[in-house]
C-alpha cells in the first residue's frame, strides 16, 4: 500500500508541473470553482498544489501500512492546520466580479481626472505631460539626459543613428549639506557635473538638447514647465517647492555661462518607459512601472483632455495618470484586507497611495511578513515560535517573495535561507511550503490588480495592438509576474485587442533623451 500511495501521489504532482508549465499563478488549490475564467487549481504551482493535495496522502498511507493511530492523528492536525491557512489566506483571493468592479471604478475615476470640473476631485489626476509625439525611429543626433530622483543623479548622453543606439552615462553624488542646502547650491552643483560630463566627452563646445527626468511631485503646466509640489527622499532644498525646477536648471546653466544646454523638456520614470520602449516598438502606448513604487501612463485622445486647451491639431497627448493614488476615496476598501490597512496605519503617507500600497516592492514583502505572523500567533506556523525579526516592521523584503517563488517545485532552498536570516531556523518543511503559498496569494493579487488597471487602459484607449512598455523591480525580478499579467489581462481585454508587454530598457536614462530627441525632431521639421 506505501509504494502505490506513493506511486499515486507522484504521479498526481507530474501532472501538476505539466499543468504548472503553462498557469503559474496559485488560487488555494480550489478545484472546480467557477468563476467564468480558468479552472482556479490551474493556476497552483506545483510546490503549494503538492503541499495541498498529496503530501500527507503519502506519509498517511505510510503510517496506516504500520499500522499507526498516533500519527495518522497527528497527521490530521497538520491537515487541519493547512485549512485554517488557506482559509485566513482567502482575503488576498479577487473573484472576477471583484476585478471588474475594480477596473469600473478605475475607469470612472480615469474620466474624472481628465475633466476639467471633475479633475480637483479626483483621485487619479491624470495629468498632461504635454508630450504628443512618440519617437518614430527617424530621431538622429546626439542628446543629454538627466535622471535626478534621488541621492545620487545621472547625466547621459546617447547618440542616435541608423538602427543604432550609442548611451554612455555617470553616476553623481548630491551631498547632504547641498540636499538640505539651498535649491541655488542645489542646480549650481548639477550645472556643475553637467559642465564636466561635457567635458569629458567631448561635446563641451557642442550646443545640445536635455531631456530632465526628474522623480519627485510635480505639476506640470508645460513640455519644459514644471512646479515642484513637495520635497521627499530626504531633499529639503529652500526656494524650489512651488516653482518652476526646469526654469532653475536653465538658471545655473545660465550662471556658468561656459555650456550650451537646451532643456527641452521634463518627464517622470513612467513617461521615460513608455517613450524608451516606444523608440522600438511603434506599438507602444502605454508605460507601467511596476517596482517599489507604482504608476502608469499611456497615449489619450487630446479631444478627452479637457484641461488642454490648446488647438495645435494633434491628436494624441500623453496622460501621467499617477494611478497609485487610486482608491484614496475609499473605492477600494471592498478588497482591502487587514493587512492593508496595517500597512497604511504605520506608513509615512496614511491613507494615500492606496493603490499603490497593495501592488508595490515598498509594502509586498510586509503585507506577506504581517500575514505569516499573524499565522504564527494562530499556532499555524513555526508551532507557534516566532522570532523578533519576523515580528519586526519591515523585516521582510519584498525581495524575498521573489526568491522564495524561485524555488524549483518540491524545493525550499531559498525559503531556508530566507527563514534562517530571520531567526525561524526551525521551520518545517510544511512551514515552507506555506510560507511559499502566502507569498505566492499577496504576489498573485498585486499581478491581478496590476492587470486590472492595464486592462482598463488598453479597453479605454480601444485601440487594436497596443504594446505596453513595463519598467521595476517587482515586474523585472518576480518569476511569475510577467505570466500571471498575460494570462489576466487577456481575459480582461475586449475582444480585438491585442497586447504584449515589453521590458524597458532604462527608461528614466533613454526616456529623458528621446523626450529632447523628438522635440528636436519636431521642432527641424517645423522650421523646415
Amino acid at each position: 500500500m506505501c509504494v502505490s500511495v506513493y506511486i499515486c501521489y507522484s504521479l498526481v504532482t507530474s501532472l501538476l508541473v505539466g499543468v504548472v508549465s503553462l498557469k503559474s499563478s496559485y488560487d488555494g488549490g480550489r478545484l472546480g470553482e467557477s468563476s467564468g475564467h480558468h479552472v482556479n487549481a490551474l493556476e497552483a504551482s506545483a510546490c503549494s498544489a503538492a503541499w495541498w493535495a498529496g503530501r500527507d496522502v503519502t506519509r498517511l498511507g505510510q503510517q496506516r501500512a504500520r499500522g499507526s493511530v498516533e500519527v495518522e492523528g497527528v497527521v490530521h492536525m497538520r491537515r487541519s492546520r493547512r485549512l485554517k491557512i488557506r482559509e485566513e489566506c482567502r482575503v488576498f483571493h479577487m473573484s472576477d466580479t471583484q476585478i471588474k468592479e475594480v477596473m469600473s471604478r478605475l475607469h470612472n475615476e480615469l474620466v474624472r481626472g481628465l475633466g476639467k470640473n471633475t479633475h480637483s476631485k479626483a483621485s487619479v489626476k491624470c495629468w498632461l505631460t504635454y508630450i504628443q509625439d512618440l519617437p518614430n525611429g527617424k530621431e538622429r543626433g546626439k542628446f543629454l539626459a538627466l535622471d535626478l530622483g534621488g541621492t545620487n543623479f545621472r547625466v547621459l548622453i546617447i547618440n542616435l543613428g541608423d538602427n543604432h543606439f550609442d548611451m554612455q552615462s555617470k553616476i553623481y553624488a548630491v551631498p547632504n549639506h547641498i540636499m538640505t542646502g539651498t535649491g541655488v547650491a542645489l542646480f549650481d552643483h548639477i550645472a556643475e557635473c553637467l559642465a564636466n560630463f561635457m567635458k569629458e566627452h567631448e561635446v563641451y563646445d557642442e550646443r545640445l538638447a536635455l531631456g530632465f527626468t526628474f522623480s519627485f511631485p510635480l505639476k506640470q503646466t508645460g513640455l519644459t514647465k514644471g512646479i515642484l509640489q513637495r520635497w521627499t527622499k530626504g531633499f529639503s532644498c529652500s526656494g524650489v517647492v512651488n516653482e518652476d525646477v526646469v526654469q532653475a536648471l536653465k538658471d545655473a546653466i545660465s550662471r556658468r555661462g561656459d555650456i550650451q544646454i537646451d532643456v527641452c523638456g521634463i518627464l517622470n520614470d513612467t513617461t521615460g518607459t513608455l517613450m524608451s520602449c516606444a523608440w522600438k516598438n511603434h506599438n507602444c502606448k502605454i508605460g507601467l512601472i511596476a517596482g517599489t513604487g507604482s504608476n502608469a501612463c499611456y497615449v489619450e485622445k487630446t479631444e478627452n483632455c479637457e484641461l488642454f486647451e490648446e488647438n495645435n491639431g494633434k491628436l494624441q497627448m500623453l496622460i501621467n495618470t499617477e494611478w497609485g493614488a487610486f482608491g484614496d476615496d475609499g473605492s477600494l476598501d471592498f478588497i482591502r484586507t487587514e493587512f492593508d490597512r496595517e500597512v497604511d496605519t504605520h506608513s509615512i503617507n496614511r491613507g494615500k497611495q492606496i493603490f499603490e500600497k497593495m501592488i508595490a516592492g515598498m509594502y509586498l514583502g510586509e503585507i506577506v511578513r504581517l500575514a505569516l505572523e499573524k499565522l504564527t500567533r494562530m499556532d499555524l506556523l513555526f508551532d507557534g515560535r516566532g522570532s523578533d525579526l519576523l515580528f519586526k516592521r519591515n523585516s521582510f523584503y519584498t525581495k524575498y517573495v521573489s526568491e522564495i517563488e524561485s524555488d524549483l517545485p518540491g524545493e525550499f532552498t531559498s525559503c531556508r535561507d530566507v527563514l534562517e536570516e530571520l531567526g525561524l531556523a526551525h521551520a518545517t518543511e510544511a512551514d515552507m511550503a506555506a510560507v511559499r503559498y502566502v507569498c505566492e496569494c499577496v504576489s498573485r493579487r498585486a499581478a491581478h490588480l496590476v492587470s486590472a488597471g492595464i486592462a482598463t487602459l488598453l479597453n479605454k484607449m480601444n485601440d487594436p495592438v497596443v504594446t505596453v512598455g513595463i519598467d521595476g523591480s517587482v515586474y523585472r525580478f518576480h518569476p511569475h509576474f510577467h505570466t500571471l499579467m498575460c494570462e489576466k489581462i487577456e481575459y480582461l481585454v475586449r475582444p480585438g485587442i491585442t497586447f504584449d508587454l515589453m521590458l524597458s530598457e532604462d527608461g528614466s536614462g533613454r526616456g529623458a533623451a528621446l523626450v529632447a530627441a523628438v522635440a528636436c525632431h519636431q521642432s527641424q521639421q517645423q522650421g523646415a
